[in-house]
């Protein structure tokens, strides 16, 4: 099974933090940077996002509201049920991180690359991944503010504002822009992925090193961290078995329930990471170990699928019959009296 090379280097930056945190003036120059690549970042979604693509998409409404529902109202449901392992088998803090990774947008670029493996619908995997992350800029604060809440491990009110700022604002701006830089950015695109992931590890790095400055690594232990990966375990079989079987008995064909499976089950790193940094603050580490953990989880076990969905056959497309010799003649007599 694949592991994901991001992963590695997330990892990485997670030991660089514990053995070289960033203190003192070096912490508060790692903390602005962060909140710069932060927006920065949401910028670059925004410009990316083609609101043409995006209206396109909205032909398809029923399965992108089953992708929705899925990723923000059974996926937060599914969290809400897991409050009842703590202090069994999770630690209140590891369950806040669990909480969050419930309300955070599906993915983009992944659930495009499986559904395309198995065959299954490109267009709306696009497009499901696309509202998305555009939903879970608002929602996924509101479900935070609403679910966590004041205890949530450093929320509060004020984080929604920090949200409109550094999320929301430079998201709005990159999508006033595309117009004039859409066609730079896309020349670009290659290069500033690697903008992208950067930004992103600059965030884990400012998050795990404020971890370790308040010493709350102390708080996870083996056993417990073993407890969290078998719910993260559970929560992802329940989805992909509710987005396989929920797309059938909503009568999707096999393409559309392909892109409602890997669309709907997944969790987006690129987005919850940024996220989690503004709304968790110090906390921010516990709250992104989950997600961490789920992402590559998602990962290998969806490759396995999508290979699976590879290998299936494909339906038959039933030949319209041949017309006889009198149909040729009715039809021909129809045209000429037409």
């Amino acid at each position: 099974m694949p592991v994901d090379p991001y992963i590695l280097l997330l990892l990485g930056t997670v030991g660089l933090a514990a053995l070289l945190p960033a203190r003192g003036a070096g912490a508060d120059v790692a903390s602005g940077a962060s909140t710069a690549a932060i927006a920065f970042l949401f910028f670059l979604y925004g410009a990316r996002l083609s609101t043409r693509e995006a209206l396109d998409g909205l032909k398809h409404w029923r399965l992108h509201t089953t992708v929705l529902a899925c990723t923000f109202v059974v996926f937060p449901l599914l969290g809400l049920a897991a409050r009842g392992l703590v202090p069994v088998i999770l630690t209140h803090p590891l369950y806040q991180g669990l909480l969050f990774l419930t309300l955070v947008p599906s993915t983009v670029q992944s659930s495009i690359a499986f559904t395309s493996i198995a065959r299954g619908n490109v267009p709306a995997a696009i497009c499901a991944g696309s509202f998305s992350s555009l939903a879970g800029i608002v929602i996924t604060p509101l479900l935070a503010a609403a679910l966590l809440g004041s205890n949530g491990g450093g929320f509060s009110a004020d984080s929604l504002l920090k949200i409109v700022l550094q999320l929301l604002v430079p998201f709005l701006a990159g999508q006033v822009l595309r117009r004039w830089i859409g066609g730079f950015i896309t020349r670009h695109k290659k290069i500033l992925g690697y903008v992208d992931r950067g930004s992103i590890l600059l965030v884990v790095y400012t998050a795990f090193s404020e971890g370790m400055v308040q010493g709350i690594w102390h708080q996870v232990s083996a056993v417990r961290l073993a407890g969290l990966l078998a719910v993260e375990a559970v929560v992802l079989a329940v989805m992909l078995t509710l987005t396989w079987y929920g797309g059938k008995a909503l009568r999707f064909d096999r393409e559309d329930r392909i892109a409602i499976q890997f669309a709907g089950s997944k969790k987006s790193l690129a987005s919850g990471l940024p996220m989690a940094s503004v709304l968790f603050g110090a906390h921010a580490s516990l709250a992104v170990l989950p997600l961490m953990l789920f992402h590559q989880m998602q990962l290998m076990v969806c490759a396995v699928i999508a290979k699976r969905r590879a290998r299936d056959p494909l339906p038959e497309v039933t030949e319209p019959a041949a017309p006889t010799a009198g149909s040729r003649t009715a039809v021909g007599t129809a045209t000429h009296s037409g």
